[in-house]
Formats: C-alpha cells, sequence, structure tokens
C-alpha cells in the first residue's frame, strides 16, 4: 500500500487541489509541506493532534515538514469557525506560547539534520510596509470572492473586523514566502482552512506563475459531528501540566463506541489491518479497543513509562481497586480551608478540575454524581476536615470515569 492509499484507507484526506500531483511527489518522498500553528495558547491541544500525526506519517516515508508558527498571524487571530472575535495577545504572550509549542512538537517531528523545519512568519510578516503590500498583493484578491467564503459568510450577520478579514490574505501570504525561502510546494491543514489555502495557491500562480498545491485532513468530529478534544473542564491539552496523562488517557478510554475504530484509524500508527480486525469487535470488545487507542495515544504523546502508568492506574479504578499511585493528584495549601481546618465538597471539585465552575459542582452534587472514598455525597453544603486529608489523602470521583486524588500539603 502506498503512503496515499494508506492516507485515503485511514479517512485522513478531505480536499485536494491535483489529487494526482500531491499524490506522485508524497508517495515518492519528494513533498516538502507545511502545516501552520497560530499560537493561541501556551499548550497545543487534541487540534492540533492530527496535524502532528500528519507531519509524522509523511516524513516517515521521506517527505519534509515545515511546522510554521504563526508568532506574525497570531496577532490578527483566524476567523475561521469563530462566532466571535479571537482575544487579541501580547507580543510577550504570543512568544512564550511559541516556545511552548516548540517543546511539544518535537516529541513528533525529527528536526535533526534538516529533516524537518520550524520557522515563524513574524520573521517576514511584522517588518511589512502597509502600502508596499497594498499594491503588491491586494490586486489579487477579490472581496467578493473572498466574502462568498464559509469563514467570513458565517460572521458577516454577527460582524467582522478589517482585521479579521486581513487573516486570508496573510496566510496566503505565508505559502507565498515559504514557496520561495524553502521551495515548500505543498499545504496541508484542517478542512476549515479551504479557503484561506486556496488564496496562497492562487496568490503564488498570479505572483510567480508556478503551481503549488493544498490538501486538507478530516476534522476529528465524533459521531454526533461535534470536534471531539474537549470536555467538560474545557480542552484536552499535549500538556502533562495541564492534561495529565492519566486525564489523556481516560478521554480517550472514554471515547463513544461508535468513536473508537475511526479515532484508531485516523491517530494511531497501529497497521491497518489489526484495524480492520478491531473494527469487527462487539459489546465487552470495544472496551478493550478502547484501552488499545487510549495506550497509544498516551505513548505518542507522553511516552511509554506514563502510558504505562496511566493504563495501570485506570485499571486499578475500574477493577475497584485502591490503586492510587497512578491518579492525578490535587494538594491543597492552607489557604485554600477555612479557619475552622475545613474545605467544602464545591471547592474540592473546582480545585481538582472536575467541574469547570462552583454552579457545575454543586449540579453534580445534587444529582448524586459525588463521591468521597466510594460514599455518595448529596450535601451540597458537605465539609472536609484538613486531618482527614493528611497523608494518603482521599478519592474524589465524579460520574463513573473521572478521579481525582484530593491531599492536604
Amino acid at each position: 500500500m502506498t503512503v496515499w492509499d494508506e492516507l485515503k484507507a485511514r479517512g485522513l484526506i478531505a480536499q485536494v487541489t491535483d489529487e494526482e500531483e500531491i499524490k506522485e511527489m508524497v508517495n515518492n518522498g519528494k513533498a516538502t509541506f507545511y502545516i501552520g500553528f497560530d499560537p493561541t495558547a501556551d499548550s497545543l491541544h487534541v487540534g492540533h493532534f492530527m496535524a502532528l500525526c500528519l507531519m509524522k506519517r509523511l516524513q516517515m516515508a521521506g517527505n519534509k515538514p515545515i511546522a510554521l508558527l504563526g508568532g506574525g498571524t497570531g496577532m490578527i487571530g483566524d476567523p475561521s469557525g469563530r462566532s466571535d472575535m479571537r482575544q487579541m495577545m501580547t507580543v510577550e504572550t504570543i512568544q512564550h506560547n511559541i516556545d511552548c509549542f516548540k517543546k511539544q512538537m518535537e516529541r513528533f517531528i525529527d528536526f535533526s539534520d534538516g529533516k524537518a523545519l520550524m520557522v515563524n512568519n513574524a520573521d517576514w510578516l511584522m517588518n511589512l510596509n502597509y502600502v508596499e503590500v497594498l499594491r503588491d498583493v491586494g490586486p489579487h484578491f477579490s472581496v467578493n470572492r473572498m466574502l462568498s467564503h464559509e469563514c467570513y459568510k458565517q460572521r458577516m450577520e454577527r460582524g467582522l473586523t478589517f482585521l479579521e478579514f486581513n487573516y486570508m490574505i496573510m496566510q496566503s501570504y505565508d505559502f507565498y514566502m515559504l514557496y520561495q525561502k524553502y521551495g515548500c510546494t505543498m499545504q496541508f491543514g484542517g478542512d476549515d482552512q479551504w479557503a484561506n489555502m486556496l488564496g496562497g495557491t492562487e496568490l503564488i500562480r498570479r505572483k510567480l506563475g508556478k503551481d503549488a498545491y493544498a490538501m486538507t485532513i478530516t476534522l476529528l468530529l465524533n459521531s454526533e459531528g461535534k470536534k471531539m478534544g474537549k470536555t467538560q473542564s474545557g480542552a484536552v491539552w499535549l500538556d502533562p501540566e495541564k492534561t495529565s496523562p492519566f486525564d489523556f488517557y481516560q478521554y480517550w478510554r472514554n471515547v463513544d463506541d461508535a468513536d473508537v475504530i475511526k479515532c484508531m484509524r485516523l491517530l494511531t500508527f497501529l497497521p491497518l489491518e489489526e484495524i480492520d480486525e478491531m473494527a469487527k469487535w462487539e459489546g465487552s470488545q470495544l472496551n478493550k479497543a478502547k484501552e488499545i487507542l487510549a495506550y497509544e495515544l498516551t505513548n505518542l504523546v507522553h511516552g511509554e513509562e506514563e502510558a504505562k502508568k496511566a493504563q495501570e492506574g485506570a485499571r486499578a479504578l475500574f477493577a475497584g481497586g485502591a490503586d492510587t499511585a497512578h491518579m492525578p493528584t490535587t494538594e491543597l495549601a492552607d489557604e485554600d480551608f477555612s479557619e475552622e481546618g475545613t474545605i467544602d465538597l464545591i471547592s474540592m471539585l473546582v480545585k481538582a478540575g472536575m467541574v469547570p465552575t462552583r454552579s457545575e459542582g454543586r449540579r453534580a452534587i445534587e444529582q448524586g454524581g459525588v463521591s468521597i472514598d466510594g460514599e455518595k455525597i448529596t450535601d451540597v453544603k458537605y465539609t472536609v476536615a484538613k486531618d482527614a486529608l493528611t497523608g494518603e489523602g482521599v478519592v474524589l470521583k465524579k460520574g463513573k470515569k473521572k478521579f481525582n486524588k484530593v491531599l492536604a500539603k
């Protein structure tokens, strides 16, 4: 099976500009391609995970990836898929986020000996002359055509700022620069980036008279059509400080039955033959498939040791065991307790990151979904003494699958 055939069989490919040309280059390891990452937070998340896996797959086949960090475009913010304008970030915040991205990307991509490049579009975007850009690039973009694209159309009713309107032009200019500086002929990205990517291929054609290509990858959606990688507490991050390896493992261990095989195909590097066999599994066998999925992805992101710890911890909890060694842990400081030396249960849930707000915590308790050391608590005013949290602490559980060991420092 060729690289291209495998990408198709895994369901990774959404749209392409010239399938035969892209297939030829990718299969022969001749493609120099880029994927852009705007530093909107201090960690990559599950939404970026598919793009990183694609880069890794193609690099393993001899192709050269360029990870483009959006030090410049991050100053503007991509309106694609947004109902409102992104919060503007300071230069310092953007740089900090970029530094965080770099460390995480190196787990996936081999940047040694020129096998891949990591570049920052601030290097060319931040020094552009406004009037020169208007004259040089502006004539090649039709406002009518731009407004016909979904990424802008859906914002017209709520309001689209001129700031965001420029994002497509900036992303197109990135492709134009990467083509000239590094011989990059392809841009890959999420399916919601299609219009921005076409802008780049068109700018290269008009300015340089050359062909460039674009391919979008399938968005990671669950069986209900909603984006995956979100929990009640927020995004699932790749940074272990923001989403622990145990919680990361648990997220994938708990995906719906209808999504497990799709996630296997899109995200793991397991042979398709193995995955096709698992697709025949039913009932309790699907739990085994979910364990495999969770282990493989935790191993990819956090390494084998953390994946094993998370798996052991999860199995112990599912079996009703008392092994809490690998469970996510929250340490409470002196200031978390009242003058009487107690902390209320709602505060414990919030501190442990098990609910995003106090009102969510109150609701979970009232609905009987919270327990401490196996004992269900339905009193929203329930408090725990600091003395009870010394030593091994207590196991706080929300729902069937969320656990956290809480102890006093």
